[in-house]
Order: structure tokens, then sequence, then C-alpha cells
């Protein structure tokens, strides 16, 4: 039986965050700050640390793998975009935009779920398109309706066509192909990442439709979403620049019991109606990770890596 959501994450421990000057070349979310790096890194590790504990108050299983400090990756915290864990013990390995992201790719994060006693069957790789410059990062890139099989992408310099097609080939999901935009010095300009603009839960969706400037795009969206009984929850353009589409469903491992992650900054910009209606299907769990969202650009749900793999 397919499952939308898991009781198991991925996580990695920051060693060299710092705002990534190869990622801010299209991550409009990244802002310039006065820390030195040390002083950010230490922020964002306490930070991580807080909602790791959070999480785990919840009964959430959190697998924690520290980030090598040789290999200088200010992203490290955001393994969603590089790997994916399916159902069928199958892991996939993402080609990403900026080089100094391809050294977050360890063998030993794999080892790790392993002694924790998941099973991997086997790993499909992409990441030989690098070679041709294309990319595609992983579930930062792919919004992945698991249940129904559809995988929601927005076109941008970090998701490739080509690529999703690939992907939704090999694991069979039908792709569900849109451009989504943000207002930049008064430019209209790809969003990097479908997961800053959509987040896809057992029965709703939050997502930003007026980033959808094609109006029989915007279409497309709302009718796969609706076909498959999703409540629409819509968030404005500024709500989404405070990460309220960055959000995703877990599940405690004890209970029936279902939470929204997202961070404080994202909670704080929701209304009243907003909140109320997510309620209506699962409880919020908010974290503050101020010092991640301005520096990295990313926030709750990408730091998370949803384990989906068989248990030995």
């Amino acid at each position: 039986m397919k499952k939308q959501i898991t009781d198991s994450v991925l996580m990695i421990r920051p060693a060299s965050f710092r705002m990534n000057e190869e990622t801010a070349v299209n991550n409009y979310f990244q802002r310039k700050t006065e820390d030195i790096h040390l002083a950010t890194n230490h922020k964002a590790q306490t930070e991580f640390d807080a909602f790791v504990e959070l999480l785990k108050s919840k009964d959430i299983h959190v697998t924690v793998v520290e980030d090598d400090p040789k290999l200088d990756t200010p992203d490290a915290l955001f393994p969603n975009n590089w790997i994916s864990f399916h159902q069928d013990g199958r892991v996939a390995l993402y080609p990403m935009f900026a080089e100094n992201r391809r050294r977050e790719r360890r063998e030993e994060v794999l080892l790790q779920l392993e002694e924790q006693g998941f099973t991997i069957e086997s790993i499909v790789d992409y990441t030989s398109a690098e070679e041709e410059d294309l990319f595609l990062e992983g579930t930062g890139s792919l919004i992945l309706d698991r249940v129904n099989r559809k995988a929601y992408c927005t076109i941008s310099a970090r998701a490739e066509e080509e690529l999703v097609l690939e992907f939704c080939e090999d694991f069979e999901f039908t792709p569900i192909i849109f451009q989504a935009n943000q207002s930049v010095d008064a430019k209209r300009l790809p969003i990097y990442h479908t997961n800053v603009m959509m987040c896809l839960a057992e029965n709703f969706a939050v997502i930003c439709m007026a980033s959808i400037d094609d109006k029989s795009q915007r279409k497309l969206v709302a009718n796969s979403l609706k076909q498959d009984g999703k409540q629409i929850i819509d968030i404005t353009e500024a709500q989404m620049h405070q990460f309220a589409g960055n959000m995703l469903q877990v599940k405690s491992s004890t209970s029936n019991q279902t939470y929204l992650i997202m961070s404080k900054t994202a909670h704080d910009s929701l209304t009243k109606s907003q909140i109320a209606e997510i309620e209506k299907h699962t409880q919020i769990l908010s974290a503050d990770l101020n010092t991640i969202e301005v520096n990295g650009g990313g926030s709750a749900r990408c730091m998370l890596a949803e384990v989906f793999l068989p248990k030995k």
C-alpha cells in the first residue's frame, strides 16, 4: 500500500553553514547578513538541534548524520535536494546545480540508514547529467504525490524537464509540469525549487497559485489536485517569501497523529483562517529556523529527507 507520509526522516547537522555564494545566483530567498561564518554556523547548529528535539518529542524518527567539515558544504543541512528514499527500497541520487553541493553526496549517509535497520535495494543515479549542465534537485524540485503517482515540478535552472520525465518513467509517476515565478526587482523570475511554493499533504495542498502566471498551467495544477480530493489552501506570494509553502507532513511512529512541519516564520505568516483549514486535517508543528532561512534560502521542509525505505 502506497504511503504519502512517513514517520522517519534524515537530517544532516551542519558543520560549514553560511550563505552559499554558488546557490545565491538563482535562490532569491537568500539574504546577505553581517555574521561571520563561524557565528552563522553556530546559530544554525542551535536551531538544528532544537528542531531535531522538537520532532523527536512527537515520536518522529530522526536519523541525524554529521556533516563533514573538511568538505566545506554550506548547504549540507538540506539533504532532500540530493537524495530521495522510496518504499520499494530504491534510492535516487540527483544532479546538483552548485558544484559545492555535489560534495554533499556521501556513502556514509546510506550506511548510517542501513545501520538503523532500513533496507536499500538499489540506487538510481541521475548525477551524470551534471556533465551536460542538466539538473534536478530531488524533492526540492519534485513534489511527489506518492499515492496518486503524480510528480509536480516547476521548471527552473535547477529542474530540467528532460530529467523530470526520466525520473517519472523510472519511478512510475505522471509528470505535472508548470512554470512558477516570483517578483524580483520588478521582474518575474523562475522560482528555484517547487517546494518553496507548494506542499502536498495527505488530504490537502498548501500552494501559491499566484506564482503560476500562465492561467492554463494554473488550471492544470488546480484540477489535478482537486481530482485527487486535495483541499487547496492558497497562500500569497508574500507568504511564500516567508516560507509558507515550505512545509512537510509527517506522522508519529507511535500513534496515528500527523503533523505539518514548518518554521515559525511560516507559521507567523499564516492567517487565522488558513491555520484553521490546516488544523482540520493535521496538527501544526513549528520551529524557529531564522538563521537557516535567511542565510540558506531554505526552511523546514528542505531540512527533511523523508525515509520511506522498508525496514529489515
